[in-house]
């Protein structure tokens, strides 16, 4: 079943990927990967440092709905403390329609070099979700870390 999702969320992202240009951020933390990958996939730490509900399933195959529903989607690959890929999307866009969240954690010196890629997405919605990622994830990530 894990398969068949991905292959449709992949093949539909694809479709859009030709057109839009994907969105590729790299951040340092002094936090380890471990410490990040947890944050990213506990609905208890991803709601306090969002401050937004979210529920998470972290397992491949397994659903995700955070920022109070507004953003939903499924885990497809999870290697633990190094790698997090994801079917997501805004519940806004056209039913059945994902994007693929990339979040590659690399150690770096005491700290992690969180490497994101986002693609699959229409066009028109680079503009909102480029700062959107800094502002909703990277920052209050950064602020819930101590940082």
């Amino acid at each position: 079943m894990l398969w068949v999702f991905a292959g449709t969320a992949l093949a539909l992202c694809s479709l859009i990927a030709a057109e839009s240009i994907p969105i590729h951020q790299e951040i340092e933390y002094k936090a380890s990967p471990q410490r990040i990958y947890k944050a990213l996939l506990d609905s208890k730490q991803f709601s306090a440092f969002t401050a937004s509900p979210a529920q998470i399933h972290a397992e491949a195959g397994g659903a995700f709905n955070c920022f109070g529903g507004r953003v939903v989607g499924r885990n497809i690959e999870l290697v633990p403390n190094q790698r997090i890929v994801q079917a997501w999307r805004l519940t806004e866009w056209p039913e059945g329609l994902y994007s693929i969240a990339r979040f590659e954690l690399k150690a770096q010196n005491s700290g992690t070099r969180l490497i994101f890629d986002h693609t699959g997405f229409a066009p028109e919605d680079r503009e909102h979700l480029d700062p959107g990622w800094h502002r909703m994830y990277w920052e209050p990530l950064r602020k819930y870390l101590g940082e």
